[in-house]
């Protein structure tokens, strides 16, 4: 079931905000019973009917007990005490590209809009529309871990916002990518905003929290969960305008976020591995398909994103030699010099298929540039004709 958004943003009043923090507790981040409800009835409306234990689409049962356990204001007063913000349809910092889940549907039971988004960090969720999100495998290898960090670092370094999701392997590498271009970055956690999962990564969250944006749909205090990964993985593709996939293999929770990205109609970006390496299977599946654009560097990741005219490369060429600066005959002429030893001039334009006239001012040409030279047994390659 898909919710329709509503005709027009609703308002941000105080018990909008409120009924919403009290649901994000209640309800399981990404349940698409949810998302259609509110989207119906508003969140006010829709708290009344639950603790009227009025029975909508069998989520009485489920919620309404817990709903009646639940204090919406009281959740709003810690989080500011902790310095955590609740950000709703309708506020400025409300990233639009949330509402595109509108309009695909549900995957495993987890889908449509979050109720509301819990911040940590001095990033608006509004800035990271125009982002890049680097997602991959959690046991990355040397090789993707480098060259995920080296394209957040260019990525960032060039005024995008990172997303990730903070987990080890490529998550990290993103994001300490980003941090050392001192560039903005982002983690979308799939547990509350007060906890560091992995406790590992407790220092980069940290930093994230004074620097970037820690984010998530599940309340303060709730614990990672594996449905709530799932959950998490849709907006780690919605929030921004492009997913980059780095080391995913075949069964990996990255492609749920790639599969995300093309469902939204984002741009999906893949970096190749080696064709032996299962870790990147996923990731060479998607480039095959032609689900994900190849890229190799930053600055391919910059022009499959940027505007139309911007971060445009040139096509890489080979460096030019000095046969490449030759007329077609005047190279006819170099292939007709024997490999080894001296050969007159007739003879070379046997082997040139040439006339004797033009084949000698080829050969002083040719000599003025450094390709051959001259010497008692007669016209030979110079060192540099060889190349």
């Amino acid at each position: 079931m898909t919710a329709v958004p509503p005709s027009a943003p609703p308002g941000v009043g105080e018990a909008e905000r409120v009924a919403r923090a009290a649901l994000s507790r209640v309800f399981e981040p990404g349940d698409p019973r949810q998302t259609v409800l509110v989207a119906e009835l508003g969140a006010e409306a829709l708290c009344a009917h639950l603790l009227a234990e009025a029975d909508l689409a069998g989520v009485r049962t489920d919620y309404g007990a817990r709903l009646a356990a639940t204090d919406g204001a009281q959740e709003l007063e810690r989080a500011a005490r902790r310095g955590i913000r609740f950000v709703v349809p309708g506020d400025p910092e409300w990233p639009p590209g949330l509402d595109d889940l509108y309009g695909v549907a549900p995957v495993q039971d987890r889908g449509g809009p979050p109720v509301g988004l819990w911040v940590r960090g001095p990033v608006g969720l509004h800035e990271l529309a125009g982002g890049v999100a680097v997602v991959g495998s959690r046991s990355a290898s040397e090789y993707g871990a480098a060259v995920a960090g080296d394209i957040a670092a260019e990525v960032a370094g060039a005024g995008l916002p990172v997303v990730s999701g903070a987990a080890f392997g490529i998550d990290r590498a993103a994001h300490v990518g980003a941090v050392n271009a001192e560039g903005r970055t982002a983690a979308v956690l799939a547990c509350g905003v007060d906890r560091a999962y992995p406790r590992e990564h407790a220092r980069l969250l940290g930093h994230l929290v004074d620097h970037g944006a820690v984010v998530s749909e599940a309340a303060p205090g709730c614990a990672p969960q594996r449905i709530r990964f799932l959950a998490r993985n849709r907006l780690i593709a919605a929030l921004t305008g492009s997913t980059l996939v780095v080391e995913a293999a075949l069964r990996s929770g990255a492609l749920s976020t790639a599969n995300w990205a093309s469902r939204l109609q984002r741009t999906l970006l893949g970096v190749p591995g080696p064709v032996t390496s299962a870790p990147s299977a996923g990731v060479h599946q998607l480039i095959r398909s032609g689900a994900a654009t190849l890229v190799t560097s930053g600055a391919e990741v910059l022009e499959a994103v940027g505007r139309p005219g911007e971060h445009l490369l040139e096509v890489p060429r080979a460096p030019e030699r000095a046969r490449d600066r030759l007329t077609a005959r005047q190279r006819q002429v170099l292939d007709g010099l024997p490999v080894h030893g001296g050969a007159r001039v007739d003879s070379i334009a046997v082997s040139a298929g040439m006339g004797v006239v033009e084949v000698r001012g080829s050969l002083d040409r040719l000599a003025r540039a450094g390709l051959v030279e001259r010497d008692a047994t007669g016209w030979r390659l110079a060192a540099a004709g060889r190349d």
